[in-house]
């Protein structure tokens, strides 16, 4: 029932309360002291005999129900005629669109927790590196850590701008090198647009152009010469295990520094006196399992199981942990050949790197007759083409002469066999003093 008697604070006192829930008696077009009560306007009674002032309005298809606030007569609540305003007020802003049930869900809702870079990596590493990328996923991570989340991890992924990640490429480049940057550049632009798919608002600031340095240039062509070899040969002599057993087998066996490095016994299998070391598709860059024939230098080098107890071949622990102090093995290398070649009154020995051996094996197969296609089979690399695909012959026989022949090779060129090394002994805790 609507009340059609003059509105006023004694008419919302003794409009009557029901027995359950609540009644709205609407007052559109009432007026008070000049203010005319817009479409809409209402008083909810409640079976408590609370009254509270409301306004209904359609906001699209759906009917809303806006509480302006509750009448109180003593005061501390709404009045007539300042609730007739308030609704006025509304009435208008609802005419121009507005929705105010929607805005006042909106203040009251928390605003969301603000993601930030460091929280977009951390998801794309547990949501999507671990699980689709094991073999680089250690790498990947390292680089967030040291790189990435220092210098941009606190800003909100909506606020990165181009700028910062340009001034935090610059700061990679002049500590770690424009081959670093790029990298760098790479593992964030891929987590950046795998957010981007999982985020309506969210655009990369990632253009083309940033990279540092041209894919040409990133390209290495280093290989050791016969001389360098030599020097190389001579100062792991001089070096306490497992790092020059380790070196000696990266060369010999043209296999990457990691898999090399991560080497397990059980890797090695013997099978009809054919002694092959198996690495497995998961730990390969290719993700296809490679072959790679034990040479009898490469035994000789890495001697048996007995000669350790764990699980490793080139471990610092007795096996137990795999050997990781390339670095500060590789420094103190490079040390001892500078003294050699400043003895001899040569000049210094021109940089190169732990990877810039596997090219240097590949290119000394091929001075050793290797067949192309064998050697980038030793390597690990997938043939291209129909070949590649339909030609699921092992080449092991292949692959053992063509590291025999390398290893021959590299004998002639030391002067000696290229082992120098009867085994890896049982327990060391450094690379040297």
């Amino acid at each position: 029932m609507t009340f059609r008697t003059k509105l006023s604070e004694a008419t919302v006192e003794n409009l009557p309360t029901p027995t359950t829930g609540n009644k709205v008696h609407y007052f559109a077009g009432h007026t008070l002291q000049g203010e005319t009560a817009p479409r809409g306007f209402g008083v909810r009674v409640t079976k408590n005999g609370s009254r509270s002032f409301v306004l209904n309005y359609r906001a699209g298809p759906r009917e809303r129900r806006y509480t302006i606030g509750e009448w109180k007569r003593s005061g501390g609540g709404w009045s007539v005629l300042a609730a007739i305003k308030h609704a006025v007020a509304l009435r208008k802003q609802i005419d121009l669109g507005a929705d105010p049930v929607a805005n006042r869900v909106a203040a009251r809702t928390p605003p969301p927790a603000v993601k930030t870079v460091a929280d977009i990596l951390n998801d794309h590493v547990r949501l999507y590196i671990k699980k689709t990328e094991l073999r680089s996923a250690a790498h990947v991570e390292r680089a967030f850590e040291r790189l990435i989340k220092p210098r941009i991890g606190d800003v909100g992924i909506q606020e990165l701008r181009r700028s910062r990640i340009v001034q935090m490429l610059d700061e990679i480049e002049t500590n770690n090198g424009p081959v670093m940057a790029d990298r760098t550049l790479a593992y964030l632009r891929k987590a950046l647009n795998w957010h981007a798919t999982r985020d309506d608002d969210f655009v990369s600031p990632i253009v083309k152009g940033m990279a540092r340095t041209k894919p040409r240039e990133r390209a290495r062509s280093r290989s050791l010469t016969d001389e360098e070899i030599r020097d190389v040969w001579a100062a792991l002599e001089t070096m306490r295990p497992p790092y020059p057993a380790f070196l000696k087998t990266l060369l010999l066996t043209a296999q990457r520094r990691s898999e090399v490095s991560n080497l397990r016994w059980e890797e090695i299998q013997n099978t009809d006196g054919e002694e092959l070391w198996v690495i497995p598709a998961a730990k390969y860059k290719t993700k296809v399992e490679n072959a790679v024939p034990i040479s009898r230098v490469v035994r000789a080098i890495i001697g048996t199981k007995a000669d350790n107890s764990g699980p490793f071949v080139f471990s610092t622990t007795g096996g137990k942990l795999t050997f990781s102090g390339h670095s500060k093995a590789k420094c103190l290398l490079d040390t001892k050949i500078a003294a050699i070649r400043e003895g001899s009154g040569r000049g210094p020995m021109p940089a190169w790197t732990h990877h810039d051996l596997r090219r240097t094996a590949r290119t000394l197969m091929s001075r050793a007759g290797v067949n192309s296609n064998t050697a980038e089979r030793v390597l690990g690399h997938v043939i291209a083409g129909v070949r590649g695909t339909y030609d699921r012959h092992a080449y092991v026989a292949e692959k053992r002469d063509a590291l025999e022949s390398l290893s021959g090779l590299i004998e002639r060129i030391v002067g000696s066999s290229p082992t120098n090394v009867t085994h890896l002994p049982t327990r060391r805790k450094q690379v040297d003093t």
